[in-house]
């Protein structure tokens, strides 16, 4: 299986660490979900890419303001069952391309496609104004 190029907007299966599991210890997440890569840049000469991914989640969030609920028809292209499911603003993840935690699909490849371009602006300006106003995290997966 080939490992997809990471970029803005490509959902891929992802070990996620929730910031409750970290506080709890945790170095790896519970449970491999889909997880929006929202940036992909080089970070040095040595070509490691920078990245960073909003999770996926079925769970309804408790702050509406903190996660886009993504529209069944998208869910259907991407091959996700017939549950409602949210993009989160106010948790990421941040790791070096691919790291230990990018996992391969259980139909085979590590991706489900790409969010449609307005779906992903709006996943883009929500993580903006969360994290201007210090209410979104970013856990760092590279420790």
């Amino acid at each position: 299986m080939n490992i997809p190029a990471p970029k803005p907007g490509l959902v891929i299966r992802y070990s996620f660490l929730w910031s409750h599991e970290r506080d709890q210890g945790a170095i790896e997440g519970s449970k491999d979900r889909p997880c929006a890569i929202v940036v992909a840049t080089p970070r040095d000469e040595n070509g490691h890419i920078h990245t960073i991914v909003a999770p996926i989640t079925h769970r309804p969030p408790d702050d509406l303001g903190a996660s886009l609920e993504i529209p069944a028809a998208i869910c259907r292209s991407l091959g996700f069952d017939q549950g409602r499911h949210w993009l989160r603003f106010d948790e990421l993840n941040r790791f070096l391309w691919p790291g230990y935690d990018l996992r391969p699909r259980s139909g085979g490849g590590y991706d489900y496609g790409m969010l449609p371009p307005r779906l992903f602006e709006q996943l883009r300006r929500g993580i903006l104004q969360l994290q201007h106003s210090r209410k979104g995290q970013i856990i760092s997966r590279d420790d």
